[in-house]
């Protein structure tokens, strides 16, 4: 089968620039498309495609974008017609396209519409040959980041939803390019984008772009060394790391539990901090654990974290058993306040 491969991408909140998550997505569309030395497309869907395109000029693909203010918001009606509307242009075997809350939202809208199949969080791309043509093959997991699956269809087109985190971004030499305009026949749209309200950017704890990722276990609330609970002093800890750095914070699904218990909690987290066999599993560059143990479920959230480290009371927690690259036997309490406290005067 003679393939030809779309990467779907669109810009960010600026209008100007495609996402982190896009340009991954490209890097995955070159990688493939020079493996199967199958013609790439790039489709892009922004206010402005032309400013936003610059940055592909390397790839030698064919540009393609639906463009103007209706597209500046993502929104349903419009964005599952822009999708569409490339795709059958583009005329491609292979869509490759970033998980992002957008687009996430209408692939598989698109899929239906273009009588193909869909797979979402996809973890690498490959293939394999056989009878002198290349088979494409796609990696997910299951169950929690416990089984990994390799997957290959002959349904066409085929749409891949992409995890963040598992390609390098896109990165070359800036150039101008011509962009090819796809007109788009939109239904009635019915929802209006009003403006946009986010959370003061230290109320904002889960952060996908954050190079560390701090994790709370429930050791924060127990019974310290003195016999008393410091739920109080524990998060006014936490937070203040997380303001320094600019951290993502996760949590061990016990901690985020323990509040229907009847137990000290710290009331910034939510069970969408979990990370773990029932949580999320975040890819940043470094992880540091703090009073968790370090256990099976535990790691399974951090299975593609980049360098691990822990601090724990316990020398036999399950961090030391291969799982850390660094483990700290101390207080978190301790350790924690004295480096904010370094964080503090290096003034970071």
């Amino acid at each position: 089968m003679t393939e030809s491969i779309l990467v779907l991408t669109h810009a960010d909140e600026s209008g100007n620039a495609l996402t982190k998550a896009s340009l991954e997505a490209v890097t995955a569309g070159v990688e493939i498309s020079a493996r199967l030395e199958a013609p790439l497309t790039i489709g892009i869907v922004a206010v402005d495609a032309t400013k936003a395109a610059g940055v592909l000029a390397a790839t030698g693909a064919r540009l393609l974008s639906v463009q103007g203010e209706t597209f500046a918001q993502a929104r349903y009606a419009s964005d599952a017609a822009a999708c569409e509307a490339i795709c059958c242009a583009a005329a491609a075997t292979i869509v490759l396209a970033p998980a992002s809350s957008r687009f996430a939202r209408v692939a598989a809208g698109v899929a239906h519409r273009l009588g193909g199949f869909i797979d979402t969080h996809i973890t690498s791309i490959g293939g394999t040959a056989q009878d002198g043509t290349e088979q494409v093959e796609a990696s997910r997991w299951f169950y929690r980041q416990r089984i990994e699956a390799t997957i290959s269809r002959e349904a066409r087109p085929w749409i891949l939803l992409l995890d963040a985190g598992i390609h390098e971004a896109f990165a070359g030499a800036p150039g101008t390019v011509a962009v090819e305009q796809v007109p788009v026949e939109l239904p009635d749209v019915r929802t209006t984008v009003k403006g946009l309200r986010s959370p003061a950017q230290d109320a904002q704890t889960i952060r996908p772009d954050a190079h560390l990722l701090f994790v709370a276990g429930a050791g924060w609330t127990k019974k310290q060394a003195d016999g008393q609970t410091h739920a109080g002093e524990a998060g006014e800890i936490i937070l203040d790391f997380l303001r320094t750095t600019g951290a993502s914070l996760g949590s061990s699904k016990s901690l985020v539990d323990q509040g229907g218990d009847g137990q000290p909690v710290l009331p910034f987290l939510t069970h969408m901090n979990q990370i773990g066999q029932t949580g999320s599993t975040p890819r940043h560059a470094k992880g540091l654990a703090t009073c968790c143990h370090g256990e099976e479920p535990h790691v399974v959230g951090w299975r593609f974290i980049g360098e691990r480290r822990a601090i724990s009371l316990d020398p036999n927690c399950g961090w030391t058993r291969g799982k850390a690259d660094v483990v700290y036997i101390a207080d978190a309490f301790k350790v924690m306040e004295r480096v904010n406290a370094l964080l503090l005067a290096k003034d970071v």
